[in-house]
């Protein structure tokens, strides 16, 4: 008996994936560093289709060709040293596929690499954490496009379900498809920001308790924000400590992060795409972390809690609104940044088919991605989601109160770096006229970097004398 498709590592991810795709009457072959590991996994999985090997030879040697090899282990050199030890043992057009949170670059490389050698790759985005893997991930690969055909029906068996369509399909050519995870999760730290700034106002200025917004939350799972985040977080507000008291109190309040919303913000740059939500929420986990020096600077600038005297239950119907407004920039920006790289890597991304892909097994998860699909199945050409009619109407209706919130954190002294960095987002993306004239000219005075005329055609660029002394020397043009 030859395996479909083997899985190298069985920690929590891989060992998940391997029991879901058993699951559904896949033979697998695995591997683990650690022989130990797989002796466990063994196991616990006696009786089943699993073949234990202890060597990447004896690996191979047990999966049918064309060989379908997944690995789920550390990102960055690990994978690159797995790959050399694999390749002498493979044949023409067997297909190794990596699932870690691999950075896009590296996985651009790797598929160059390996279609050289007459081998195939693929670089697949898996979301969902540790319930996902075992009960359906979101899974968005990308690599050799031949390869796709061949694990297609393994990936759509086991991936997760939205209206009984798989969240999983084709992203694109080479690193299209952990180009994509990326986004995912830069996406995922704008919302879980975006909540927490929500929680803050209502702990802090309305002094709601743990219970009180455990209910607001659960609350508001029921209307446009319904999501898995927004689930979860109601529920990790009810949770009680072994004394009784909420545990999320005892929690220090220092973030942590592996890189990819990192990564995110540092594509945004490159493309030139503003991404100034996503980037605030990861600047936001890097002054969470300062934690002792914040203790020192509060004490240093001491100021009187907050009291909100207005209506309670009006300012938390405000914060939904300004929650779900926010949260529109945030998949605007994510899905603006996906269109420059799709142009810079000349991929042809599906953005209706990747919302698809996020609606189940993934952390973002949520009903709002539904009416991102709609938005490109109406319009495939739609180049910003503030330009669809459903977010149209739903901005023009709630961004009043987005505006009250902003404010209202901003004169108590409440931080909402993400919530306000979507609202100027917003008020710059819909000024027709900013201020960037008089910084042409800036440019122009001091570095004779020329700038365009209104009376004249896009393209023409001109360059003054500013001071009578500079002469008509300009220096190049060019865009960043």
């Amino acid at each position: 008996m030859l395996a479909d498709i083997g899985m190298i590592g069985l920690a929590v991810m891989g060992s998940n994936l391997v029991k879901n795709m058993l699951g559904h009457g896949y033979t697998v072959a695995v591997y683990n560093r650690e022989r130990e590991m797989t002796e466990h996994f063994m196991e616990q999985n006696e009786g089943k289709k699993v073949i234990a090997t202890y060597s990447y030879a004896e690996l191979v040697k047990n999966i049918a060709r064309p060989r379908k090899i997944m690995m789920m282990i550390r990102a960055g050199s690990p994978v690159d040293m797995v790959i050399g030890e694999l390749l002498p043992l493979l044949d023409e057009g067997d297909i190794v596929i990596d699932g870690g949170n691999s950075h896009f670059p590296d996985t651009v490389r790797r598929t160059a690499l390996l279609e050289s050698k007459g081998f195939r790759f693929i670089g697949t985005g898996v979301s969902g954490g540790e319930e996902g893997a075992l009960k359906g991930p979101s899974l968005m690969p990308g690599g050799s496009p031949s390869a796709w055909e061949e694990v297609k029906p393994v990936f759509q068996a086991i991936c997760a379900k939205a209206d009984g369509s798989p969240c999983c399909e084709w992203v694109g050519e080479n690193g299209a498809g952990h180009f994509v995870k990326m986004v995912h999760n830069g996406i995922e730290y704008g919302d879980m920001q975006l909540i927490c700034e929500s929680y803050q106002l209502m702990r802090d200025l309305l002094g709601l308790s743990a219970e009180e917004m455990s209910a607001v939350f659960k609350n508001w799972n029921g209307t446009e924000l319904n999501s898995y985040l927004i689930e979860i977080t109601g529920n990790i507000l009810a949770k009680k400590d072994e004394d009784g008291t909420p545990l999320v109190e005892h929690i220090l309040d220092t973030a942590g992060q592996k890189g990819t919303g990192k990564w995110t913000g540092i594509s945004s740059l490159e493309e030139g795409v503003p991404l100034t939500l996503i980037c605030e929420a990861v600047h936001a986990r890097c002054l969470s972390a300062m934690k002792e020096e914040r203790v020192r600077a509060s004490k240093a600038y001491p100021r009187t809690k907050a009291v909100y005297h207005g209506d309670r239950d009006a300012l938390i119907e405000d914060i939904r609104r300004a929650l779900y407004c926010a949260k529109i920039v945030s998949y605007t920006q994510g899905y603006t940044l996906m269109r420059a790289a799709a142009k810079t890597y000349h991929w042809n991304l599906n953005y209706g088919g990747i919302a698809l892909m996020w609606r189940g097994g993934c952390i973002i998860r949520s009903r709002f991605l539904g009416k991102i699909k709609e938005a490109f199945d109406n319009n495939p050409a739609l180049e910003n989601l503030l330009l669809d009619p459903y977010f149209m109407d739903t901005v023009e209706k709630f961004k009043d109160s987005w505006r009250k919130v902003v404010a209202t954190a901003i004169s108590y002294g409440v931080p909402v770096p993400a919530m306000s960095a979507a609202l100027e987002y917003f008020d710059g993306y819909t000024t027709e006229r900013l201020p960037a004239n008089l910084l042409q000219a800036q440019r122009d005075y001091f570095g004779a970097h020329t700038y365009e005329r209104t009376d004249t055609p896009r393209g023409e660029f001109f360059h003054t004398d500013w001071t009578g002394e500079g002469g008509d020397t300009s220096s190049t043009t060019y865009e960043v």
